[in-house]
């Protein structure tokens, strides 16, 4: 892929990963005052399409647009999407480098989810005592029940997304000439993709709703 192509791709990316979190204000779906948008699978399309330096570029690239228009959480709250974005999408993308196939993007999603969930933990208990100006016992507090709980679900719906829709995104982007078309195969998902997807997706949703 040429360089001129992957900056296009880039951008395209980062733009549509920036239109979902605006939709994402509009429309909170919030659970406790944390809210839900699913612009890190569109980072792990990039990654997956593109490399895992890509999805990292973009998750910089998405939390600086989110700083200097409708973030009120300030530099932290930068450094927070970034870790968020990144750990996810290009940890997942790095994975799915090495092993390109659904059993790869699985295991990358299902790693990149662990790690994700465990990095949240440890920041939230780490430094939101300082820009929420709350004690560190108050917010250890809320680990178990608002935090975990959140980024299993916040992870869990965007894995199954990004199974779901990789392959018909990279098929159009294809055919647009975006992407070469010898690369990979059709776009067509195995039924055992989407009903697994599916069923994680709903299993998410249910959580949600109880949890909630």
């Amino acid at each position: 892929m040429s360089k001129t192509r992957k900056i296009t791709l880039i951008g395209m990316f980062a733009a549509l990963a920036y239109i979902f979190t605006l939709v994402g204000q509009l429309v909170p779906i919030r659970f406790g005052f944390l809210s839900y948008d699913p612009k890190d699978a569109i980072i792990v399309i990039a990654g997956f399409a593109i490399g895992p330096v890509a999805s990292l570029i973009i998750s910089v690239i998405v939390a600086l647009l989110e700083l200097v228009t409708i973030s009120d959480t300030g530099l932290i709250g930068f450094a927070m999407n970034i870790i968020a974005s990144a750990s996810f999408a290009t940890v997942a993308a790095l994975i799915y480098k090495k092993i390109r196939s659904i059993k790869g993007a699985a295991l990358g999603l299902l790693l990149s989810s662990a790690l994700t969930v465990g990095l949240m933990l440890l920041w939230n208990y780490l430094v939101t005592p300082f820009y929420m100006g709350v004690s560190r016992e108050m917010v250890a507090g809320l680990l178990l029940p608002l935090f975990l709980p959140f980024n299993v679900i916040k992870c869990g719906l965007n894995a199954s997304l990004v199974m779901l829709i990789y392959k018909p995104c990279v098929t159009a982007m294809r055919r647009v000439g975006l992407m070469p078309r010898a690369e990979g195969k059709g776009g067509r998902i195995s039924p055992l993709v989407i009903g697994v997807s599916l069923g994680v997706m709903a299993l998410m949703v249910a959580l949600f709703i109880i949890l909630k």
